[in-house]
């Protein structure tokens, strides 16, 4: 059959509202897709939903279709996106709605059964706000079989609006697993949308970044090889490099487990295909895990923070007095149940600015009741405003208390999770699960046997003249994937010393904040390329975070910053950034 050519218009809620025209204009689709809900999302729209029951599905995507609905119909390109959240029977109606009064015969039809919440007491979850399973892509596939123009989900996983419309263009099965798997790969690399055409990219220097970026689209094969492209005139690029930094976003070891396969990164190829054209191709699939993820949201209580500058000589001691002070008034009223002090030393001995001499002291605060974070703190540090240390200044006047969620993972059995698809006309269809699964949940990291001794002459200079880099959240885990470039001149060697160098021992040297923490180290060959994954970097979830990084997104440049012994062998004439 046919390649299928499948585009992206949304990487996360809150994305560019021009994108959903921008691709449908843009050239030739066959579906248009979209990514609105992550682990942070989930928890907004479970407030959305305590407000109102109504709601709890992405706004934005309402008005992309309000907008676009009768042009996709028009160009006969179909749309697919979980930005149904938790209420996708609801944007399914307000679909139908649309397309009432703007005259549009479309067929919408929505995919449920990932919501567990009113079953939290029998998979012992607890008293959750959210509680939702990572459906695969059969469903989706189902839909699109039927006759569906539009197919709204709940949360599947990401690639799964991806590898739905390749199921269904390609007449795959369960049984298809290095098809599967490919397209799974291909998901992951444009549901992040312009991710993979130059942004967050940490070679953007070479990029024209003038314009806006264009969003990515894959082609995919009966076989499940792909190739990522972007609409001809739009900005940013596709290269081996773009492409490479969303393969290793948010991954963890060389397994990615999924629904309905386990995907072996470690097994492909990426190539360059002509301008702004990258061929991926070799994926192996293998059967799913017999489990399922599940999303959970809990509300933690209530937080606050108020941010002190501290400018000039004698930071530490300004620091100390603040503490001894903001303490004393913890004491004389209501403390609340948590405390952090956090110092940045972000002065420098002779400052030229003042801003170049300013440090920052940052106190965060929760507890499970409003009162001990509402503005009884904030209060209590603008009320030393006059008797504190000289220079006082915060970065932004007193403020209530604000609610924080917290998040978890839990696996349930895929057999106890439905998997339903309702049609326009009301019609339910049940998908089955994967009949073969297997039960191992934890993958090894490949080894890499190195050829030689690094012994050559080095040079101290930031890691980021070598590599690229590009990291992110899962949780409270930080994911950080380091990679050689694709024009390096001796891409093998240098990928050998990057193995060799990057272990457990060196991430803490490197990023101080993961000295006490869990580290994985996974090697990926065929990628040039070494993840790492940092166990609780980010405490309970972005929500709770208190890092000035909450979602680790600065993480990979915070390492290319770093200095490090490199062969002079080894680093390009102009290196990697400038």
């Amino acid at each position: 059959m046919s390649t299928v050519r499948i585009g992206n218009c949304s990487g996360y809620y809150g994305d560019r509202l021009s994108a959903m025209r921008e691709m449908l204009e843009g050239g030739e689709l066959d579906y248009l897709t979209g990514d609105y809900l992550a682990e942070l999302t989930m928890l907004i729209l479970g407030r959305d939903r305590m407000k109102d029951p109504s709601t709890g599905y992405a706004k934005s995507f309402v008005q992309q279709m309000t907008d676009c609905l009768a042009l996709a119909h028009e160009k006969g390109v179909k749309i697919v996106t979980n930005a149904g959240g938790l209420n996708p029977a609801g944007l399914a109606e307000k679909l139908r709605e649309i397309a009432t009064e703007q005259g549009v015969d479309v067929s919408v039809a929505h995919v449920e059964g990932d919501d567990l919440r009113e079953r939290a007491e029998e998979f012992a979850f607890g008293n959750v706000l959210t509680a939702n399973a990572y459906l695969g892509a059969f469903g989706i596939a189902e839909a699109l079989r039927q006759g569906a123009d539009v197919v709204v989900t709940g949360r599947v996983t990401d690639a799964s609006v991806v590898v739905g419309p390749a199921i269904a263009h390609h007449d795959w099965s369960r049984d298809d697993l290095d098809a599967l798997a490919g397209a799974v790969v291909a998901g992951h690399v444009i549901e992040c949308g312009t991710q993979a055409t130059g942004g967050n990219f940490s070679g953007f220097t070479e990029i024209d970044m003038s314009t806006p970026l264009g969003f990515p689209i894959a082609e995919v094969a009966a076989d499940g090889s792909w190739v990522i492209t972007k609409h001809d005139g739009t900005g940013g690029a596709v290269t081996v490099d773009t492409v490479t930094a969303q393969l290793m976003y948010e991954v963890g070891g060389p397994v990615y487990l999924g629904p309905d396969v386990s995907t072996r990164l470690d097994t492909m190829t990426v190539t360059q295909d002509g301008p702004d054209r990258v061929a991926i191709a070799g994926v192996v699939g293998a059967e799913p895990p017999s489990t399922t993820k599940i999303c959970l949201n809990t509300v933690g209580g209530f937080r606050n923070s108020v941010e002190f500058l501290l400018t000039g000589l004698d930071i530490a001691q300004k620091a100390e007095l603040v503490k001894a002070q903001m303490e004393a008034a913890f004491d004389a009223g209501t403390r609340p149940d948590v405390v952090e002090w956090k110092l940045d030393r972000t002065d420098v001995p002779d400052p030229e600015t003042e801003a170049a001499g300013t440090s920052l002291l940052q106190c965060h605060v929760r507890s499970n009741e409003p009162d001990p974070v509402g503005r009884s703190f904030s209060d209590a540090a603008i009320q030393i405003a006059l008797a504190s240390y000289p220079g006082f200044s915060v970065t932004r006047p007193p403020a209530k208390g604000t609610p924080f969620g917290v998040y978890r993972p839990a696996y349930v059995p895929q057999t106890e999770v439905p998997h339903v698809v309702v049609l326009a006309d009301g019609t339910r269809i049940d998908i089955e699960p994967p009949k073969d699964t297997t039960d191992e949940h934890e993958a090894r990291g490949v080894g890499v046997t190195l050829s030689e001794e690094w012994v050559d002459e080095t040079v101290r200079v930031p890691l980021g003249r070598l590599v690229h880099a590009r990291s992110g959240d899962k949780g409270g885990d930080a994911n950080l994937g380091v990679w050689i470039p694709a024009d390096h001149p001796d891409r093998d060697a240098a990928f050998a010393w990057l193995a060799a160098f990057l272990d457990e021992d060196t991430v803490r040297d490197l990023l101080p904040e993961a000295a006490t923490l869990d580290v994985e180290i996974h090697p990926l060959p065929h990628l040039a390329a070494v993840n790492v994954v940092i166990h609780g970097l980010l405490g309970e979830g972005v929500s709770s975070s208190t890092r000035l990084d909450p979602q680790a997104k600065g993480l990979g440049e915070w390492l290319r910053a770093r200095d490090a012994a490199v062969p002079t062998a080894l680093l390009p004439e102009k290196g990697v950034t400038s």
